[in-house]
C-alpha cells in the first residue's frame, strides 16, 4: 500500500483526490529541482551570485545577506518584538566556508560568522529579494533607524 493510501484511505476512491495527490507529487519534484544549486560565486566583499538548475540567477549583496542572516546574533535589536539589524549598508563578506553539501557559512567584516546559508535559503532570498529589502527599509524607517552605520550618512 502506498504512503498516500495509508494517509488518505477514505478519499482514494475519489478521482479528484487522486489527481490532487499526483499534482502534489509533481509539485514536490519541481520544488526539489528548483533549489538545486548549480553555481556559487563569492565576489568579496560586495556580493554572492548563485545559480540554480531551473535557470534562476540571483546576485545577493553583502548587506542583504547580513540583514537576513539565519543566525541569531547579539547585534540584533529587538524593538517592539521586531528583530532589526541597522547600519549594515557597507558591510562586506570576507569569506565563505562550505558546510556539508547543503550550504555555506559566510564570514562578514563586522565579525558576524555564525549564519549558515542553505541552498534553499539562498533560493528563498533571491526569489523574494525585492519584497524582503522593501520590508527591511520600511521597518528601519518605522523605528527611525538607518542602513548607514552610526556617524556615516
Amino acid at each position: 500500500m502506498s504512503r498516500e493510501n495509508q494517509i488518505w484511505p477514505v478519499f482514494l476512491d475519489n478521482r479528484k483526490t487522486k489527481a490532487m495527490l499526483a499534482a502534489i507529487r509533481r509539485f514536490n519534484t519541481v520544488a526539489e529541482q528548483t533549489a538545486r544549486l548549480t553555481r556559487f560565486s563569492l565576489q568579496p566583499p560586495k556580493y554572492v551570485e548563485v545559480e540554480f538548475a531551473n535557470g534562476s540567477v540571483f546576485k545577493l549583496s553583502a548587506e542583504f545577506l547580513r540583514i537576513n542572516s539565519p543566525a541569531v546574533d547579539g547585534k540584533i535589536r529587538s524593538i517592539g518584538g521586531e528583530k532589526v539589524i541597522s547600519g549594515r549598508r557597507h558591510v562586506g563578506i570576507m569569506s565563505a566556508e562550505p558546510v556539508g553539501n547543503y550550504g555555506v557559512r559566510l564570514n562578514f567584516d563586522d565579525l558576524h560568522k555564525t549564519g549558515i546559508y542553505s541552498w534553499d535559503y539562498f533560493y528563498h532570498l533571491g526569489s523574494n529579494q525585492f519584497t524582503l529589502m522593501r520590508n527591511y527599509i520600511k521597518t528601519l524607517k518605522k523605528h527611525n533607524l538607518s542602513r548607514d552605520p552610526r556617524g556615516r550618512k
